[in-house]
């Protein structure tokens, strides 16, 4: 009978009735809602499936697979990884660096945590490893060519990260620490892979809702994006029509990741990794002599990695950390920085116009953030609600591509002054 009540009390069913476990039942409801609209909806599945099945897993009481301590303070503890056990000091120094009342609770003084799998997968974010990777994939997948052909195109991928400084300051404001402000900001550049990797370097017990946000807004692009860029242009500028760009010959497109890479990685440092993996990526592309290589990055790789990535990264949300106030922040200041990014490369569009004697369809400046090829689709669907002839599609891949480099130059920068 003992061994019968021993098992009974170790379920998970019984553990949801302790304190706490309310919220984990929480977080499985929100799971579900998530798989629901990767699936259902296909809002992003490729890793909104990945993240809210991490979700799910991490939320099952008496599971075991991530343990929060093991990367409390922003560190990883390798010590704890190996077997050692918790002592008072450890604890007392994890409570002075600002570590939750609810992580520091969840182990005692004298325990030895076994290693769970995603705590072994969440090394590969933690280290920054899976950002860089699902990166080169990108840069595999990517076409420089119309960013190459209309170098005015890189100025609207740039004014579109002001949502993310703007967004920065608001949340300053509300009094976020600078290293969290800039983790939320950088959600205004419509990067996943960028906003997970500086997240985890500043504000790792952020990385859950922050994750959220910026995939499910990126996936809600089509309807977050059209009512800005007809509040900021009327009909006349929607209707304008763009020549043909010209075409880019093979050695351009191969200087083209070699320069970019050497200028950036010097202006920014803090953005080497991202930029080299991007540019690196799409040098495997276009030289035209690793063909075997620029296949498996567009495919296997990084279809491995995003497994990876998102499962960890949905671990991360666990109920103590993810439902709060905070995370509600979080999500408002999140589609504030989507607006503003969107709305910065409308209007410089509209100012370029003022000095530029072939005119700009302002609606590509919203192709600035870098949701590619998505935002640069909204910029076509909507150019040819106004004007059936239009075709914006190629004019507007060069903000959208130049986004990306945009939005890891500001991750750079953020690391830089808070990392």
């Amino acid at each position: 009978m003992e061994a019968i009540l021993n098992f009974i009390n170790d379920t998970g069913f019984v553990l949801f009735l302790q304190a706490g476990g309310w919220k984990n039942l929480v977080m499985l409801c929100i799971a579900c809602f998530l798989l629901y609209l990767g699936i259902g909806k296909k809002f992003e599945p490729l890793l909104m499936v990945t993240i809210a099945f991490g979700m799910l897993m991490t939320n099952l009481p008496g599971a075991g697979m991530f343990h929060e301590i093991l990367f409390a303070g922003g560190h990883i503890h390798w010590d704890l990884m190996g077997g050692a056990p918790i002592t008072q000091e450890f604890l007392n120094e994890m409570a002075a660096l600002g570590v939750s009342e609810s992580v520091l609770s969840s182990v005692t003084v004298g325990q030895s945590i076994s290693t769970g799998l995603i705590d072994i997968l969440y090394l590969g974010v933690k280290l920054g490893i899976y950002p860089c990777l699902i990166f080169m994939g990108v840069g595999a997948m990517t076409d420089f060519g119309p960013l190459i052909a209309n170098p005015k195109s890189l100025l609207l991928g740039a004014a579109a990260q002001v949502g993310i400084f703007l967004t920065f300051a608001g949340c300053r404001l509300m009094g976020f620490t600078g290293a969290e402000a800039g983790s939320i900001g950088i959600i205004g550049g419509a990067d996943g892979p960028t906003a997970i990797f500086v997240t985890a370097m500043l504000a790792p017990a952020l990385l859950g809702p922050i994750a959220v946000a910026a995939y499910s807004y990126m996936a809600l692009v089509p309807v977050i994006q059209p009512p800005i860029m007809k509040l900021l242009t009327t009909e006349k500028e929607r209707q304008i029509v763009m020549k043909p760009l010209r075409e880019v010959s093979k050695k351009e497109k191969i200087i083209f990741p070699i320069v970019v890479t050497i200028f950036v990685a010097l202006l920014v440092p803090s953005a080497g990794p991202l930029i080299a993996c991007l540019m690196l990526g799409n040098l495997f592309r276009e030289c035209g002599v690793t063909e075997r290589l620029s296949k498996t990055v567009q495919n296997e790789l990084i279809n491995i990695v995003t497994i990876f990535l998102g499962v960890s990264v949905g671990a991360t949300a666990t109920g103590a950390t993810f439902l709060s106030f905070q995370t509600i922040k979080i999500m408002v200041m999140g589609i504030v920085a989507f607006g503003c990014g969107t709305a910065g490369g409308v209007l410089l569009a509209k100012f370029m116009n003022l000095f530029l004697k072939e005119k700009i369809n302002p609606l590509i400046g919203s192709a600035g953030v870098s949701a590619v090829p998505m935002a640069a689709r909204v910029s076509q669907k909507v150019g040819q609600e106004a004007n059936p002839g239009n075709f914006l599609l190629m004019h507007a891949m060069g903000p959208n591509v130049a986004g990306v480099i945009g939005s890891a130059i500001a991750a750079g920068v953020l690391i830089s002054l808070f990392g």
